[in-house]
């Protein structure tokens, strides 16, 4: 009853979606909040989001097949799984934000290597590559063959994951324009933002959905909490250091955006959907589910969930402080404002990415022996 009260919710949610992606298609932009001096909005928000929950559950995947953690072997189909999904959902988000869909292959039939956006563009198809060469291996029959090769492609994966995602972050620090993105720092905390949000993911899969409820998963979903929560701790270090120093030197013009951040209209934004619901609770869950599976599991969702607040957060205040103090008096029209806030459309066409990457998710564990012990 409930499986089936779950997905008439979800049908729902695709079909409002699929009326977004039939307007975007239709009518472009026409019904989308942002403009021309906030152009980056909540799609490239979820964007980065899903490339972080990509490239944190590869990198999970790596330490099992590079590193022979075998605590993790268990979930090693199912982070590549993961991995592709998530990517998939994260390339779509961004396909539908780009003015002409239709010229998205112009970046490698007119490269430009100046370009840090070209590089990332690059780096996602050598990924993606990569993630299909992956899958293939994995799915085959278990063999001393299968597992040199696996770990020949991890290690290459390893430092593409690092450069595709420490590339993104690259992406908007060299934006020497936006103080606020301006930072030596933003690479490292992609990073640490896609191991704790990926890890997180994983815990809250492994958790509800392992076919078996026996003593190895409860060991299991215990050693990825302890991942997750050290993780979380150690990205949450990471932001208190990123948003203290500024704060603390009078940065004027680095504070303008944190200010916006932490005591602007959305304020609940960090510090009741971020910090309360999506760092505090969750640390509060993941020790309690040390031997509580399925509380361990809230804890990994909602920290998965919510970290796209750490990436709006990051991608629209940046922009809503005018580069030129005025700049918004100058000219009146409504797509010339710094005030952005998604649309509903904006909404429903990322509630048809979330949909259809559930759907292909199920179809994936309902077709693939995803979570599946690989004895070594």
């Amino acid at each position: 009853m409930i499986k089936k009260l779950l997905w008439g919710v979800w049908l729902v949610f695709f079909g409002i979606g699929a009326v977004g992606v039939w307007q975007r298609l239709v009518y472009g932009h026409h019904f989308a909040n942002y403009g021309s001096f906030v152009p980056w909005g909540l799609w490239v928000a979820a964007y980065i989001y899903f490339v972080g929950l990509s490239a944190g559950s590869f990198l999970l995947s790596s330490l099992i097949y590079v590193f022979n953690v075998k605590q993790l072997e268990p979930i090693g189909r199912l982070s590549l799984v993961t991995a592709t999904i998530t990517l998939f959902m994260a390339l779509l988000s961004i396909w539908f934000d780009i003015g002409h869909m239709e010229r998205f292959w112009y970046v490698f039939a007119s490269p430009n290597f100046h370009s840090m956006m070209a590089w990332m563009i690059w780096l996602y198809t050598a990924y993606f590559i990569l993630l299909l060469a992956e899958l293939y291996t994995v799915f085959q029959n278990h063999s001393e063959k299968q597992q040199r090769i696996m770990k020949i492609l991890g290690s290459i994966g390893v430092p593409l994951a690092i450069a595709f995602h420490g590339g993104v972050g690259a992406l908007f620090g060299v934006v020497g324009a936006r103080i606020y993105w301006h930072s030596s720092m933003f690479p490292i905390l992609f990073l640490t933002g896609a191991l704790t949000s990926g890890g997180a993911l994983l815990l809250a899969i492994v958790a509800w959905f392992w076919p078996h409820k026996n003593v190895q998963h409860q060991q299991l979903v215990r050693f990825l909490a302890q991942i997750t929560l050290g993780l979380l701790l150690f990205d949450l270090l990471l932001e208190w250091a990123e948003i203290s120093i500024p704060l603390w030197g009078g940065m004027t013009e680095h504070t303008a955006s944190l200010k916006l951040i932490l005591f602007g209209p959305y304020w609940w934004v960090f510090w009741i959907l971020h910090l309360f619901m999506g760092t505090l609770v969750p640390i509060i869950l993941l020790l309690k589910g040390l031997k509580k599976p399925y509380v361990a599991g809230w804890g990994g969702a909602l920290i998965a969930i919510l970290f796209l607040t750490v990436r709006l957060n990051l991608v629209i205040p940046g922009q809503a402080v005018p580069i030129l103090s005025g700049i918004e008096e100058a000219i009146k029209n409504h797509r010339l404002t710094t005030a952005y806030v998604p649309s509903l459309h904006e909404w429903m066409v990322l509630s048809f990415i979330v949909c259809l990457g559930i759907l292909v998710f199920s179809l994936a564990k309902r077709k693939l022996n995803i979570f599946h012990l690989e004895a070594r």
